[in-house]
């Protein structure tokens, strides 16, 4: 037997592709015809979902008002219709009856809101209604832009929304250079042939404990000036990048394995936001100069390095100055210090291998 929950709504003109209306209803009718799809992955890695997890304090804080008998909520909760909804006209005007099939489950999606949502649902002393503004997307990837788009604008963590790029098409040009790198961070992380699955931090993957955007930045390095844009010029671009830097960060914790096992960014600044970006900076030196493209390869080169950094203790004796380790911090200024001394390392061992074997040769 069918049923449908049916709402008078004002609809606004807008988009002609989407319809957008608003109207009231309480936290019980509106969770019976819409869900909270939070962002998870599937064995393979696959995503689905976008939205963040809950945060406890916070929908605690706005129940406790919301009990309150003067409280009131004009911030309206957003939700995301495919199907399972028939918006018709009433009055020629633009008020339209809502009509949602709620036979199958919730068809809507939350978009904005789920905090104060789920703050709602848990106050059983009064009825309250809230604003509820609607939009119906022609499929799940038009549903997410619009997410990606609506949470850009508020103080939505970075990350998730970066973690969502690769599933989303259209959007503006800022996103496009980083769309493939935070799907190559999300293969890294994810696919067991990899040499950092499972140790970068995504909201589907909170224990890891390599911040996502320090890999992205390295592999944004990378395609805009690097050899992953030499790589995406020709035939299996992505796979060769893929490859390329799963291969040196296994180099990397093979070369550094004390001060990089069973470590924190807290307590080795070769995992910390600085450490990650300046040493995978490294990896154009050395694919570029020495030809590098197995970590075995890349081990060998990074071997001039060992017994001369300060990742977790003592000093790092740069050209002009002494810093303790622990005081690099995740900022431009230190990056570029870090990233600077150890180039100037692998560069001369570069030289010097050359000129030996040039001897030799001779």
């Amino acid at each position: 037997m069918k049923q449908e929950l049916t709402f008078f709504a004002i609809r606004a003109q807008q988009s002609a592709e989407h319809e957008v209306f608003s109207f009231a209803a309480d936290a019980r009718d509106i969770l019976k015809f819409s869900t909270i799809d939070r962002i998870a992955r599937n064995e393979e890695g696959q995503l689905s979902g976008f939205q963040r997890p809950q945060i406890a304090a916070h929908i605690q804080e706005i129940k406790d008002y919301l009990v309150k008998p003067d409280a009131i909520l004009p911030n309206p909760i957003v939700i995301a219709f495919t199907d399972g909804v028939t918006v018709t006209p009433f009055d020629g005007n633009n008020v339209c009856r809502v009509s949602i099939d709620i036979t199958n489950g919730p068809p809507g999606l939350v978009v904005d809101g789920q905090q104060r949502l789920t703050a709602l649902s848990r106050v059983d002393e009064k009825s309250f209604q809230v604003f509820v503004s609607a939009m119906v997307c022609k499929d799940e990837m038009e549903l997410r832009k619009q997410f990606v788009l609506i949470n850009n604008t508020r103080p939505l963590p970075k990350s998730l929304i970066y973690e969502l790029l690769p599933t989303v098409d259209g959007l503006p040009h800022r996103y496009q250079s980083r769309k493939l790198a935070a799907h190559l961070t999300a293969r890294l992380n994810f696919e067991k042939k990899s040499s950092l699955c499972g140790q970068i931090n995504h909201h589907t993957n909170p224990f890891g404990i390599i911040s996502d955007t320090s890999i992205q930045r390295v592999i944004m390095n990378s395609l805009s000036d690097g050899m992953m844009r030499e790589f995406m010029q020709g035939p299996d671009g992505e796979a060769r990048c893929f490859d390329l830097i799963s291969e040196y960060y296994k180099a990397v914790q093979k070369v550094f394995a004390n001060e990089w096992r069973d470590h924190t960014p807290k307590t080795s600044r070769l995992i910390h936001g600085a450490g990650m970006v300046a040493i995978g900076y490294q990896m154009e030196v050395l694919a570029l100069l020495d030809g590098a493209r197995t970590w075995e390869q890349f081990a060998l080169g990074l071997g001039c390095l060992s017994g001369r950094t300060s990742w977790t203790s003592g000093e790092w004796k740069f050209a002009d100055e002494v810093r303790t380790w622990r005081s690099l911090q995740n900022i431009g200024r230190d990056i570029t210090l870090l990233h600077n001394h150890l180039d100037s390392i692998l560069r001369h061992d570069i030289r010097t291998r050359r000129s030996v074997l040039s001897v030799v040769a001779a």
